[in-house]
């Protein structure tokens, strides 16, 4: 019998979109991974460096404290001391701009707490204290001593850092950081002619500085000063610490 012309016209379609159809791909291929290059052997070594240089500015910090039955009392009291020391900061040529606040607070002062332990009272605030801090920067260091004596003559109580420096320090940090590196290569010279292998390029190169630390004087200074306080500057001592990384060279 002949096909059906509606089922004849069906399958020829079929086969026409079956021939269209592309070719399954085939899955691709991971590319194959090769191991990194075996990395050449390092070698981190720690030189030093040391500046020395003498100072030429002298920065001080100088406190006021006074004590009142109320808040307004002990800073009334306060502002007045203080005043007076900058008046005379000024007559000694320190200018505005090397005069700062470091510091600055109104504490209350408490009762002490009753030793019977059957008292449930507690502290009572009997009074106040005010706490101004002063930070001066002197550049003429003649005057430093001079300077403190006056300081406690007019008020300050407490306080007492010096540190001695150096306005512009980078030329001797740069003489410090030549010294550092220098001693790092010739450590990490040593250690590879010693080892029989060579220096090949430096990978890393880290840094760590030390500036002047604040000098501490005696309270005793604050408590009675009849003469002028003796000031030895010495000299800063300007450090830095590098660590260098290098390739070796077999």
């Amino acid at each position: 019998m002949p096909m059906p012309r509606t089922l004849l016209a069906v399958g020829i379609v079929g086969l026409a979109i079956g021939l269209a159809s592309p070719a399954p791909q085939a899955f691709a291929q991971p590319a194959t991974q090769t191991e990194p290059p075996e990395k050449a052997g390092l070698i981190t070594v720690t030189g030093e460096g040391v500046a020395k240089k003498a100072p030429d500015m002298a920065v001080m910090t100088l406190t006021v404290l006074r004590e009142g039955d109320t808040a307004r009392a002990a800073l009334d009291a306060n502002n007045s001391a203080m005043g007076s020391v900058l008046s005379a900061m000024e007559a000694d040529g320190i200018a505005e701009k090397d005069l700062q606040t470091s510091g600055f607070s109104i504490q209350p002062r408490y009762s002490n707490p009753s030793d019977d332990k059957k008292s449930q009272q507690a502290p009572e605030i009997v009074g106040y204290q005010v706490a101004n801090t002063l930070s001066v920067r002197i550049h003429d260091l003649s005057k430093v001593g001079d300077i403190l004596d006056q300081s406690v003559s007019l008020g300050v109580n407490q306080g007492g850092n010096i540190l001695f420096t150096n306005e512009d320090p980078s030329q001797a940090m740069s003489e410090a950081r030549k010294s550092a590196m220098a001693d790092a290569i010739a450590k990490a010279k040593a250690l590879t002619e010693a080892a029989g292998v060579g220096l090949g390029s430096i990978r890393r190169i880290e840094e760590e500085t030390s500036t002047p630390h604040p000098i501490p004087m005696m309270r005793a200074t604050f408590a009675k000063a009849a003469d002028q306080v003796p000031i030895a500057t010495g000299n800063s001592e300007f450090r830095v610490s590098v660590t260098v990384t290098w390739e070796l060279a077999q």
